[in-house]
């Protein structure tokens, strides 16, 4: 058991809620391409329910754009993680953070990707 684990149940919930706005706004106050993809979701989610699809499509056209957003909060948290480290060049460092960034390429691609077969297929 951890010494850092603290309350369960309800006390457990709210807590982690607050951390976890704690998180977006850190984000959002700190990260650039945070408030761009926000920005990217605020255009695209409401366009999804003007277009004449499925409830699946949209649905699809929803989530994988929600997705960005997490990637994107993942990829924050390992370049901060690095920095925190050591703010030193190092191979493996520069690997976590590419890596990262390319986790954000394949989901911006998948976005492409989806909107473009839903509305082009």
């Amino acid at each position: 058991m951890s010494p850092f684990k603290g309350k369960s149940g309800l006390r457990r919930i709210v807590n982690a809620a607050g951390y976890s706005i704690a998180g977006l706004r850190a984000a959002f106050v700190g990260e650039a391409a945070f408030r761009q993809l926000l920005l990217l979701n605020a255009i695209l989610i409401p366009i999804s329910f003007m277009l004449d699809v499925s409830r699946v499509e949209r649905a699809l056209m929803v989530a994988i754009c929600l997705l960005s957003l997490i990637i994107e909060l993942f990829n924050s948290a390992i370049e901060a993680a690095i920095d925190r480290i050591s703010l030193e060049q190092h191979p493996l460092s520069k690997n976590a953070k590419d890596m990262g960034s390319a986790a954000q390429m394949v989901g911006m691609t998948a976005i492409a990707a989806v909107w473009s077969i839903i509305l082009l297929g």
